[in-house]
């Protein structure tokens, strides 16, 4: 399924550029390299790290709180237009994404 004004969220080519699940354990400042979110609220998803078998991700998550954890690419594709991948986003240290939210 493909989001707001037919953009595919995780195109193929840069799917392939994400590391795999499980493999930023030991980084202490892994980077944060695709950005989603919401164009209704101030939901946003920056993955780490990325299954493309099971369209699973591991990232940093604003919503009602700020975490770490996995989230399902699937599920943000059910929203249907509400969720984009940001294009302008530039791939940054998790520190620096933290700081955008304090």
């Amino acid at each position: 399924m493909k989001g707001y004004k037919g953009m595919e969220l995780l195109p193929k080519s840069i799917a392939e550029t994400l590391p795999p699940l499980y493999s930023q354990e030991n980084v202490e400042d892994p980077l944060c390299r695709v950005k989603f979110f919401d164009i209704f609220s101030q939901w946003t998803w920056y993955v780490i790290e990325y299954d493309s078998d099971e369209e699973l991700c591991f990232g940093f998550v604003h919503g009602f709180d700020d975490e770490l954890g996995y989230f399902s690419l699937a599920e943000l594709k059910s929203l249907g237009i509400r969720i984009e991948r940001d294009l302008y986003f530039e791939p940054k240290p998790l520190s620096e994404v933290k700081k955008l939210y304090e």
